[in-house]
């Protein structure tokens, strides 16, 4: 439904976004994917999902960028319920990429203007997308550069690599210089050192902005300034890395366990 009273996303975030109760159920399961979850996700912080596979990690994501709508319970923006906000406007402040991102057969210039249409034609702005995502390393290395046609579907088209598609998705993101960034496992297909480096650049980049990574790779997860280690769709410990560590529970466990694997 249309907001009653919509108003204009703040510029900038003051006080963030808390959940509130929150509970998700997928139609047709009898469980819930999300139980009663109350957190905030402060402007300029970056908080960390991390949970074993079915905790809720990604079902928070698509909550907090409204993709899927709370069952029960709410989450507000500065002290407002998101539905007060018209949906196109809420999420034009909010930049995201998912593990399941698409690959577009168009340009490479393309690729990235697609996460924000309106400036297709701003060609600086889609450079310095690429600059920021690592995706310029990849379309310097294209034989048409950003006028290259990716993808098998048309003559002339190259494909990528998965860890290169991720870079260029990862520019979309970067195009829309959103308020909240979201990147769920977006890294998957590259190596740890190579998704250390994304990281790295994504924490220097998302400096003052509120920002939400899931990743099961412990070393890239203790960059983010607080953890939500998520049970049962439940936030069931909270802290930085060092805290976590040290209360010995669940969060400690599994990275103990993650370790030695290496």
């Amino acid at each position: 439904a249309a907001p009653l009273h919509p108003g204009p996303v703040p510029v900038p975030i003051r006080r963030g976004f808390p959940f509130d109760s929150v509970s998700f159920r997928y139609p047709a399961s009898d469980g819930w994917a999300v139980r009663e979850a109350s957190f905030r996700i402060r402007p300029g912080e970056r908080v960390a999902l991390v949970g074993e596979n079915g905790a809720g990690k990604t079902t928070i994501a698509r909550l907090l960028t409204r993709l899927y709508e709370p069952t029960n319970g709410r989450i507000l923006l500065d002290g407002v319920d998101v539905h007060e906000y018209e949906l196109d406007e809420f999420r034009r402040a909010v930049g995201v990429v998912f593990q399941d991102f698409f690959r577009f057969d168009v340009l490479a210039r393309e690729n990235i203007a697609i996460g924000r249409i309106d400036a297709i034609d701003d060609e600086r702005r889609i450079v310095v997308a690429a600059e920021k995502s690592l995706a310029a390393e990849v379309i310097s290395r294209l034989d048409h550069g950003y006028d290259q046609m990716l993808g098998r579907r048309f003559e002339g088209g190259v494909d990528l690599s998965g860890g290169e598609w991720q870079k260029i998705a990862l520019a979309r993101a970067y195009m829309r210089d959103a308020q909240l960034v979201v990147l769920d496992e977006p890294t998957a297909s590259l190596d740890a050192r190579a998704e250390y480096e994304v990281f790295q650049r994504f924490t220097d980049l998302t400096a003052g902005k509120a920002a939400v990574l899931i990743s099961h790779r412990f070393s890239t997860v203790r960059m983010a300034d607080r953890i939500l280690f998520l049970e049962n769709g439940s936030v069931a410990e909270s802290g930085d890395h060092e805290s976590l560590v040290g209360l010995g529970g669940r969060y400690a466990e599994l990275f103990t366990l993650q370790a030695a694997g290496y």
